[in-house]
Formats: C-alpha cells, sequence, structure tokens
C-alpha cells in the first residue's frame, strides 16, 4: 500500500481543463435515472467522439467509445450512468402522487425534497410534501410518524387526478431529485448522482489524454458507459458478453468512513482526499490488482486498500465472472453521503483516478502476464 496520501501536491499541475469541468457540470445535472439514461448516454457521447474511433449503443443503451476497434485483444475502462429515482405508481383523487422505488433511492431524506417529474409532455416540477411539525406532535398519545414509501408522496400543484394527467403524468413516469452539482471549499464537489457520473466522466477524461498525448495504444480499448448497474450491474451483464474482453479495469464510488455513524471495523479505514481506492475481494483479479498497485507505486499516485466480501456490488462482479471470466480490477472513489442529494467527493481524488487508470493503460500490453499461477 502507498504511504503516500496526502492530498495532490501543489507542483503537479490539473489535468482538468475548462472544458472538461463544464462536461462535468452539465452531465451531472442531467437526469439520467435507471432505465432512462438516453439523454446522458448523448451527452456523453458527444464529449468523448473527438477522442475516439468509432461508437457502440446495445440495446438498452449503454455506450461504448471504441479506440483501435479491430485489435483482438480488448481492454475495457468501465463506469455506470444511471442514478437511482423513483417510479409514479399510484394518483389520487386529490391529485397527490405515490411512488415505487427505481433502484436504492433513500426514502428517509425525501420529505420537503423538490423532484422532477419525467412525463410524457417533459419535465413537471413538483415537491415531496410532508406534514407540518406542529400538526405531527400534535398529539401527545400519537407516535410521530417516520417517512416511508407508502407515507411519502409528491405534490406538483394540481388539486385532482385529471390535473395531474393533464401535466402529462403517468404511471410509470420517472421522478428524480433537482438539486444538481456545486462546489464547496477545500476542492469538494457535491451533487447528487455522483454515484456513479463521475465514473462517466473520468472515463472519459481518460479517452481524453489518450488523444491529447497522442497515445498508440498495442490492443483495442473499450470505453464503456454502462446503464443498469444500481439494479443489479445488468446493463454491464449485457456489454460484456459482447464484447468478450481480456482486461477489465472498472471505477465506481466507495464509502468515505471518516463521517459519523459509520463503523470502521466494518467498512474498513478510508478517505476523501487521500486518492483512490483499490480493494482485495473474489471477482478482483489478484495479479491485476497488483500490477494497478505498482503502477501507483511508480508514479507516485495515492491510493487506499480496502476488502469487499462476497461481492464487489458493482459492474466489477459482471465482468470478472462473463463468457470465460475476465480479469477485473475496481477502482472506487472515496464517497460521503451515497445516495443522498449532496454526494460529496474530492476533485484530488478525481485527478489521481484519472490518472492511475491512464498510467494503468499505458503499461498494458496483450502480453501482460495474468495467469493465477
Amino acid at each position: 500500500m502507498s504511504d503516500n496520501t496526502q492530498e495532490t501536491t501543489p507542483d503537479v499541475p490539473s489535468i482538468l481543463t475548462e472544458t472538461s469541468h463544464t462536461f462535468l457540470r452539465s452531465y451531472l445535472n442531467n437526469a439520467s435515472p435507471v432505465g432512462f439514461e438516453s439523454s446522458g448516454q448523448k451527452l456523453w457521447l458527444d464529449y468523448i467522439r473527438p477522442f475516439i474511433h468509432t461508437e457502440l449503443l446495445d440495446p438498452y443503451g449503454t455506450a461504448v467509445g471504441i479506440i483501435n476497434p479491430d485489435h483482438p485483444f480488448k481492454v475495457v475502462i468501465e463506469a455506470h450512468a444511471d442514478e437511482i429515482s423513483w417510479f409514479v405508481n399510484y394518483v389520487t383523487d386529490q391529485g397527490l402522487i405515490y411512488l415505487k422505488r427505481n433502484g436504492g433511492v433513500d426514502h428517509q431524506i425525501a420529505p420537503s425534497m423538490r423532484v422532477i417529474v419525467h412525463g410524457k409532455k417533459g419535465p413537471v416540477k413538483a415537491v415531496f410534501g410532508w406534514p407540518a411539525i406542529h400538526t405531527r406532535l400534535g398529539n401527545p398519545d400519537q407516535k410521530e410518524q417516520a417517512p416511508k414509501v407508502d407515507n411519502l408522496f409528491l405534490d406538483c400543484g394540481a388539486r385532482n387526478k385529471k390535473e395531474v394527467e393533464d401535466l402529462g403524468i403517468h404511471i410509470g413516469a420517472v421522478v428524480t431529485y433537482e438539486e444538481g452539482f456545486d462546489e464547496l471549499a477545500y476542492n469538494y464537489y457535491i451533487g447528487r448522482a455522483m454515484d456513479n457520473r463521475i465514473g462517466g466522466f473520468m472515463i472519459a477524461e481518460v479517452a481524453r489524454l489518450l488523444r491529447e498525448n497522442n497515445v498508440e495504444l498495442p490492443f483495442g480499448l473499450y470505453v464503456v458507459n454502462a446503464v443498469q448497474e444500481e439494479i443489479g450491474l445488468r446493463g454491464a451483464e449485457m456489454i460484456a458478453r459482447r464484447i468478450k474482453p481480456n482486461i477489465a479495469i472498472v471505477t465506481d464510488v466507495t464509502h468515505d468512513t471518516s463521517t459519523p455513524m459509520i463503523n470502521k471495523m466494518i467498512e474498513g479505514d478510508c478517505s476523501c482526499g487521500k486518492g483512490p481506492a483499490l480493494c482485495y475481494a473474489p471477482a478482483v483479479h489478484t495479479k491485476l490488482l497488483h500490477f494497478t498497485e505498482e503502477v501507483a507505486n511508480n508514479n507516485s499516485i495515492p491510493y487506499q486498500m480496502r476488502t469487499l466480501s462476497r461481492s464487489t456490488g458493482t459492474d466489477t462482479d459482471s465482468f470478472a465472472y462473463a463468457n470465460d471470466g475476465c480479469p477485473s480490477v475496481l477502482i472506487s472513489i472515496p464517497l460521503r453521503y451515497m445516495h443522498t442529494t449532496v454526494e460529496m467527493l474530492h476533485k484530488s481524488d478525481v485527478e489521481n483516478t484519472i490518472r492511475l487508470m491512464y498510467e494503468t493503460l499505458l503499461k498494458i500490453t496483450p502480453e501482460i502476464n495474468l495467469r493465477y499461477f
């Protein structure tokens, strides 16, 4: 493990450009809920198109930028594009809207949140209504209710079911939170859907650096932005079978465990600003992990280590066990407040994760020895 865990040192120039930041902001502010990722995928493909030779879009929307498409040895760098959200499930006669989860959305953060309902006539603004504290605590004999899926509702201003329908809202319309990208002091980024559109941003930046530095890779590179990770790694399953890669480098988020109410004895020790996290896990190929560690050490890239159990809970699992088995490694970026609207990460970790993926690609050749023993 690297013992160089400080934030990016002042003498290391930023690899992010003004254009990069513009793309990051627009990409994170765009809604790409599970199963409805198309608008985000269009933004992503438009950005990476100058850096690739060709592209692929599979039937369910996973987008792939390809460099050297005719090379038989295939390397994947991958992230997932989808964000957690809600589905419209039931509309009352009074025009209130009840919901179902679309992915692992956190019901406890919902009360008083502003949302967008993506209906047939375009986006509609709404709020999660919640009774005032005066009314919730007004009866001493009544136990205060906690927010649950079955007592949460949206109010879009309509006062009957027909008015809801007239807005284009329908059963199955998807709902996303309105909060978007912002920056805090000390180089922290916040926003919803950092999990894992920050990954899509980072793999796009790797493709940009390869093109701008005129790197000639000795293999085919598949830059994969997969769909439907949040409901079971489904997009990665499909695209792994289609591409049949020889190596997969997957990036996702992991928990910053330095905040309150997280047990480090269970979750391990991982913090924002100390570099990307590598991990030991059954799906992570040990020799490829050590190869990536060596790249980090040789390039003075700070990193942290974690352990994961039966599964990583990321698209790494889908690539590792696809086809005849694909040596895979997971490079995670530490994140605070996962699956909320204020997911927080550090700019230095973004840059160091990009660097680690980029430098690892520079060291890979088709002759790489990843035999188990």
